[in-house]
């Protein structure tokens, strides 16, 4: 079910797009995350975002 409020598209692309990856474990962190939460490490990059091809 596609989210036609363009404010309620915001918030939902920020949620999903904007996380921080840990680059030891794989898990997902939350954006202003210093270290990981799963295995404590400082070694955190920034998800890939690129924007939606439909074909």
């Amino acid at each position: 079910m596609p989210i036609r409020d363009p404010a309620k598209r915001e918030i939902a692309m920020r949620k999903r797009l904007y996380l921080k990856i840990c680059r030891e474990c794989g898990v997902r962190n939350s954006p202003n995350a210093e270290k990981c939460r799963n295995c404590r490490s400082y070694n955190l990059r920034w998800k890939h975002r690129e924007p939606a091809v439909k074909r």
